[in-house]
């Protein structure tokens, strides 16, 4: 491998970091390079693990910090009594604008510079994902030494369940790694397979919460053109409101579970990249139960 990178790790890496511009969908490119490159080029690898955890853990610390500055903002904004025209205002939406410009400054500044064949790394997390792959510029004379196959794994899949913040493009990531990675890595498979089943479990809910929520918002029209009025003076207006308010109650404990599940999905991506076979509750057993299985199987025909 030489020290220079060729044409084709770069037009890896380049889309490898604009795919961050799709804000979710594009999530399974990283994934791929990484993929096809592995033990190819150890730039292209790098540059493509380092995508994958922007998209990942750079997307739950940047919605996070998105959701931290919104809250604060507004409440400072209402409890000031602020002019939509005051300087509060104005710095509010230029914080909000400027956290969106620099989730997707930084990719575009990345594939300028993979365009050039220089070792781009994010901030905080390009120097931390070096020392743990064991990444480091080599002269073309010298024995090639891939990064630490152990780490990869881990570092993906762990992005696996840190992209369930992502929601529905989210599930790309693990179900990519599965059907790419999953007769090289046991561990890769098993964990991708539980992400990718997790995540789907968790874009249900939000999709039952926010339909059941639409549902019962629909009743006030229903009710309008049934001729039924929206005071207490009918049982059918009564019932009306009943269903209305059972409704938006599941519907507002569904959606506040959610969150918790995120939590959970960040926690399990954690342990993983410590090197834990981390199992959730439920699903880890079932589908590590299939797998038993299918093994059991293919031992069996074979």
């Amino acid at each position: 491998m030489s020290a220079t990178p060729t044409t084709e790790d770069r037009v890896w890496t380049v889309f490898a970091h604009l795919s961050a511009l799709s804000l979710g969908i594009g999530i399974l490119l990283p994934v791929v390079g990484w993929s096809d490159q592995r033990r190819k080029s150890n730039y292209a690898t790098f540059q493509c693990l380092q995508a994958l955890g922007y998209q990942s853990v750079g997307f739950s610390v940047w919605v996070l910090s998105y959701l931290v500055v919104i809250v604060l903002g507004a409440i400072i904004l209402l409890a000031t009594n602020a002019a939509p025209q005051s300087p509060g205002v104005i710095v509010f939406f230029l914080l909000v604008f400027g956290l969106f410009a620099v989730y997707l400054i930084l990719p575009i500044i990345a594939a300028v510079a993979c365009a050039l064949g220089k070792d781009f790394r994010y901030p905080i997390m390009g120097d931390r994902l070096a020392r743990y792959l064991a990444y480091g510029p080599h002269k073309a004379s010298e024995e090639t030494v891939w990064l630490h196959e152990e780490h990869e794994i881990r570092w993906v899949a762990a992005m696996g369940h840190f992209s369930i913040l992502i929601l529905l493009w989210g599930m790309l990531a693990p179900l990519t790694m599965w059907i790419l990675q999953r007769k090289q890595s046991p561990f890769l498979r098993f964990q991708s397979m539980q992400a990718f089943a997790y995540q789907g479990v968790v874009t249900i809910l939000v999709l039952v919460g926010g339909f059941i929520s639409v549902f019962g918002l629909a009743l006030f029209p229903l009710m309008l053109f049934s001729g039924v009025s929206f005071t207490f003076d009918s049982p059918t207006s009564i019932l009306g409101w009943i269903v209305f308010m059972v409704l938006q109650l599941i519907a507002i404990l569904i959606l506040l579970l959610v969150p918790l599940l995120h939590i959970l999905g960040q926690w399990a991506g954690y342990l993983v990249l410590k090197g834990e076979n981390y199992r959730y509750l439920l699903i880890g057993k079932w589908i590590e139960k299939r797998l038993s299985r299918h093994f059991a199987v293919e031992e069996k025909s074979a």
